[in-house]
C-alpha cells in the first residue's frame, strides 16, 4: 500500500459526476461507474472522501502525456477532494517496482513486464490497451559492422531488464539460433542504454521509443526489427487501489479513452505534447506517433493480448525470469480485466 489515507464510509457517498462527452470520433463518453455495475445505475456510484490517486506518465505511453497535460483527472476529482499525484516511469521495470512498492496506484507497462510482475506475485491487473506499439528494436550506431542478430554474437548489447526491449533482445537471439550466453548484456535504463552506445561502451542497443527514434536522428540504426516481439502496453492497477477505490480506477479509465479520441481528433497537437515532455524535435515526436505507436487500438484487455503474452511466457521461464510454467499460467488467468472499459463503452453508447 501506498502512503494515501482512507477515511472510514460510515455514511452514503454522493454521486460521481461525469467527464463531459468525449470526442465524437471515438464515440466514447465519460461515466463513474464502478467495475462491473451497470451503467444505468451510475447516478448510484459512492465516491471516495478525500484521499490521493497516484499515477504515473511516461514517453513510451503518449496517452498518459495528454491526461497530465490536460489536467481532466484533476478537474474531476477537485470536488471529491481526492489529490491527484504524477510520478513519471523511464520504463516498464521503474513502473513496476512502484507498483510493487505502492508508490503509485497505476502505471504503464510493457505487457510482458506486466506478465512477469503478476506472474512473480505481484497483484496488478491490465486494466486498459493504450497502445500496440512497435517501441523495440535492435539498435547499433552508423558505423558499426553489425548487419542482422547473428552479428551479435560475442558482442555487448545494453538493454534493460524486465522490459519489452530485454524481451525482443531474447526472442530476437533465439530466432537466430543463438542465446543471452552468446552476448554480454550490460543492465542499462532506457536512456543509459542510447548514452552507452553512442560513446561506444556496448556494440549494440535494445532500444526503445522515442528515445530510439531521437537516436536515429544522430545516426543511429535499427539493425533489425519485428513488430510480433513487441508486446501491447497496458495500464496496470493495485489490486488493492481497484477494491479500495473503484470510482477513481474507473475515472483512469474513462481519461484514458477521452485521450484516445482526443488524440486522433489532434495528432499535430499530441506529437507536440510528447516532443515537449521528451525534448524531441517535433519531426521525430510526429514519427513515434503516426507510424510505431499505433494509439487507435480495442482498448479492453482481452484474447488478443492473452494470445501475444502466451507466446513469450516460455521465455520467462526459459531466461529464469519466472521460476514456472505454472506461474505464467495462472498469471494470464488473472492478469487482464476489460471490466472498466466496458463501463466506459457502454455508458457512451
Amino acid at each position: 500500500m501506498n502512503s494515501r489515507s482512507f477515511q472510514p464510509h460510515s455514511q452514503p457517498r454522493k454521486p460521481r459526476s461525469t467527464f463531459a462527452a468525449v470526442a465524437a470520433v471515438a464515440g466514447l463518453a465519460l461515466a463513474g461507474c464502478v467495475a462491473g455495475e451497470d451503467p444505468t445505475e451510475a447516478s448510484a456510484v459512492q465516491e471516495a472522501d478525500g484521499g490521493t490517486l497516484t499515477l504515473d506518465f511516461a514517453t513510451y505511453n503518449p496517452l498518459s502525456l495528454i491526461i497530465k497535460d490536460q489536467g481532466w483527472l484533476e478537474e474531476e476529482l477537485a470536488a471529491d477532494g481526492v489529490t491527484v499525484e504524477w510520478v513519471q516511469s523511464a520504463g516498464s521495470n521503474k513502473a513496476n517496482e512502484n507498483l510493487r512498492s505502492g508508490a503509485i496506484d497505476v502505471g504503464s507497462t510493457a505487457g510482458s513486464a506486466a506478465l512477469l510482475n503478476r506472474a512473480n506475485g505481484s497483484p496488478i491487473k491490465a486494466i486498459d490497451v493504450f497502445s500496440q506499439p512497435e517501441w523495440s528494436a535492435l539498435v547499433v550506431g552508423a558505423d558499426s559492422g553489425i548487419e542482422s542478430v547473428a552479428d551479435l554474437a560475442g558482442k555487448s548489447v545494453a538493454a534493460t531488464k524486465g522490459t519489452d526491449p530485454y524481451f525482443f533482445l531474447v526472442q530476437a537471439l533465439d530466432e537466430a539460433g543463438l542465446s543471452l550466453s552468446d552476448v554480454t548484456v550490460e543492465q542499462l535504463q532506457h536512456a543509459d542504454g542510447r548514452t552507452a552506445l553512442e560513446n561506444g561502451s556496448v556494440d549494440a542497443w535494445a532500444g526503445l521509443d522515442p528515445i530510439m527514434a531521437d537516436a536515429e536522428q544522430y545516426g543511429a540504426r535499427l539493425a533489425y526489427r519485428n513488430l510480433d516481439f513487441n508486446t501491447y502496453g497496458l495500464l496496470a492497477a493495485n489490486e488493492s487501489f481497484l477494491s479500495e477505490d473503484p470510482e477513481q480506477a474507473q475515472a483512469v479509465v474513462n481519461a484514458y479513452e477521452k485521450a484516445r479520441a482526443w488524440a486522433a481528433a489532434n495528432p499535430d497537437d499530441t506529437a507536440q505534447i510528447l516532443a515537449d515532455v521528451a525534448g524531441l524535435d517535433p519531426a521525430v515526436a510526429k514519427t513515434v506517433i503516426a507510424e510505431r505507436s499505433n494509439l487507435d487500438v480495442d482498448p479492453a484487455p482481452g484474447e488478443a493480448q492473452r494470445s501475444v503474452l502466451a507466446k513469450i511466457g516460455p521465455t520467462l521461464v526459459e531466461t529464469g525470469d519466472v521460476a514456472s510454467q505454472e506461474q505464467i499460467d495462472e498469471a494470464l488467468d488473472s492478469l487482464l480485466d476489460d471490466s472498466y472499459v466496458r463501463n466506459a463503452e457502454d455508458a457512451g453508447a
